[in-house]
């Protein structure tokens, strides 16, 4: 038996499940709207950047990292948030994860995550608290992995399938899209996720869009909170 034939043994019927993201921030540019037709309808995709501080142990000074996240925006909500909005100002979404992959802002990256949004409101511009949570329920695909990083920190790496049930405005139909992720846990629930997590187990995640530091950005979710639903 192989290892896909192993994983797939383990997982149940897709049935829907909730994927829910949520980001305040700021434009990184002006969007670039355009239009498909048949019909008509406007269609772009914009770069948010959401900071976040943590306080270094080592040095009891606090750093800040940027997230960069890729989110296409289509139809109404371009037309009633984005026609009038520029570079830096602060825009709040809330959407899902998709499997569309994101456009390059440059020749040396490859962005793989995106969000899709569903609502969309612009504010002017300023300095506010940026917010990056995603709530999903989701099934693991893979063996939860516990490892020491090089700061002899706990980590425990697996692999998701989220199953959701999205309204498809284009089409203009209901249908269910499939998204696979990676997740990162921390700490004490680095270790539940661990001891008790197996392929085939449902869950439910509370945390932040993350992406790797590598060529292709990819994108995983950060976990802040896990709960485990022992699979049949």
């Amino acid at each position: 038996m192989s290892l896909s034939d192993a994983v797939n043994k383990h997982l149940k019927t897709p049935s829907p499940q909730l994927c829910a993201v949520t980001l305040l921030g700021n434009l990184v540019a002006t969007p670039d709207i355009r239009y498909r037709a048949n019909p008509a309808t406007a269609v772009t995709e914009i770069v948010l950047a959401t900071s976040s501080k943590w306080l270094d142990k080592n040095t009891n000074k606090y750093k800040e990292w940027t997230s960069y996240h890729h989110v296409k925006v289509e139809g109404e909500l371009v037309e009633q948030a984005l026609l009038q909005a520029n570079k830096g100002d602060i825009i709040l979404l809330h959407g899902y994860l998709s499997n569309i992959k994101a456009k390059a802002t440059d020749k040396s990256t490859n962005h793989l995550g995106i969000v899709h949004a569903n609502f969309v409101q612009k504010f002017s511009k300023g300095y506010t608290q940026a917010i990056n949570q995603i709530h999903c329920s989701a099934q693991l695909t893979s063996q939860p992995k516990l490892m020491l990083t090089e700061q002899n920190k706990e980590i425990t790496q697996a692999n998701i399938v989220i199953n959701q049930h999205i309204y498809n405005t284009e089409k203009q139909t209901w249908q269910t899209i499939t998204v696979e992720r990676a997740i990162h846990a921390w700490g004490k629930q680095a270790l539940y996720l661990a001891e008790h997590g197996n392929i085939g187990d449902e869950l439910m995640l509370e945390g932040k869009l993350s992406y790797t530091s590598g060529f292709n950005k990819d994108q995983f979710i950060e976990v802040k909170n896990v709960h485990l639903f022992k699979g049949t």
